[in-house]
């Protein structure tokens, strides 16, 4: 931390800023959904790290001890649930830790692995992003003021899409094996989600219950890819 970064973090909240002096750890994988965490902790004042799995918040939080920590419940290399517990379990505990994911599963797997809190994605929305935090802050990392609450809803550059999308499809350049497509399948369709791309979200919805029943065949897969590129070949993916 150099020394502006110091003075910006011992500045007491405002009521604009109420979460200024904070540090929040995203522990996230799709670049658009950290982009807008990023947005969300930008308009509160909090400072933002970031890791994109298991193994790198772990390795960050043996080092610093952030206010929040924020955790995907899918992972490139495990659910984020086994974060959650072990960061609810440990003392010193951290001040406030949430879930966040687009299943419809999500929260009750949050809140049993230990979470203060659920992010319900798309995360959009600064008044929710602010008070989801703040209820849960000891009492004496509360603003003293009361904190304003605002309807700005954030929108994330559309090129963290992008580079969700040509993520997608590198890993399914000539991989089908059912590792790669179960972790596939649960991040597009966190992403769609996130970017609101109800088109790729209902493909990838109708790709994963086939895949549940064992009905998914190659022609699926082909599918999927294909609307990925068609979205990468645009001059807008979303």
């Amino acid at each position: 931390m150099d020394d502006f970064d110091d003075f910006i973090m011992k500045r007491p909240p405002t009521a604009c800023r109420p979460l200024l002096g904070l540090t929040v750890l995203v522990v996230e994988d799709s670049r658009f959904a950290c982009e807008a965490m990023r947005l969300l902790c930008l308009r509160s004042g909090a400072r933002i790290r970031r890791a994109d799995s298991l193994r790198h918040a772990r390795r960050h939080l043996a080092v610093y001890r952030p206010a929040v920590v924020i955790v995907d419940l899918g992972l490139p290399d495990g659910p984020g649930e086994n974060l959650i517990n072990d960061l609810t379990t440990i003392a010193p505990r951290v001040d406030v830790v949430l879930g966040a994911s687009g299943d419809p599963d999500g929260k009750d797997r949050a809140l049993a692995a230990g979470a203060d809190g659920f992010l319900a994605k798309p995360v959009q929305s600064l008044a929710q992003f602010q008070q989801m935090i703040l209820s849960h802050l000891p009492e004496d990392r509360q603003p003293c003021a009361p904190w304003v609450l605002t309807d700005e809803c954030i929108s994330p550059d559309p090129m963290a899409y992008r580079d969700d999308l040509a993520h997608v499809a590198d890993v399914l350049d000539g991989q089908e094996e059912d590792s790669s497509m179960d972790y596939i399948t649960q991040f597009l369709s966190g992403v769609a989600q996130s970017a609101n791309d109800s088109g790729l979200g209902v493909a990838v919805g109708n790709f994963a219950r086939a895949r549940r029943n064992g009905q998914a065949t190659r022609s699926d897969v082909a599918q999927i890819a294909a609307m990925v590129q068609e979205r990468l070949s645009s001059n807008s993916p979303l």
